[in-house]
């Protein structure tokens, strides 16, 4: 699995913002804090990160 493929897998906070729209990284975090958003699959020194596909589902069932 080559780079481009794994990083297509998880999304950061600007990934995740760029994917709404570029809503504000304050929205993201506010987002992420709700009990209904998919819970983040690692916290790395710099940040938070979560499954793509969860993300896309959350987001399916929200727009």
């Amino acid at each position: 699995m080559g780079v481009e493929r794994r990083a297509s897998v998880l999304m950061g906070a600007h990934e995740i913002r760029v994917r709404l729209g570029g809503i504000s990284r304050q929205r993201v975090y506010q987002l992420a804090s709700r009990a209904d958003f998919p819970a983040p699959v690692a916290n790395l020194a710099q940040g938070k990160v979560w499954l793509t596909s969860d993300v896309e589902a959350w987001i399916a069932l929200r727009r």
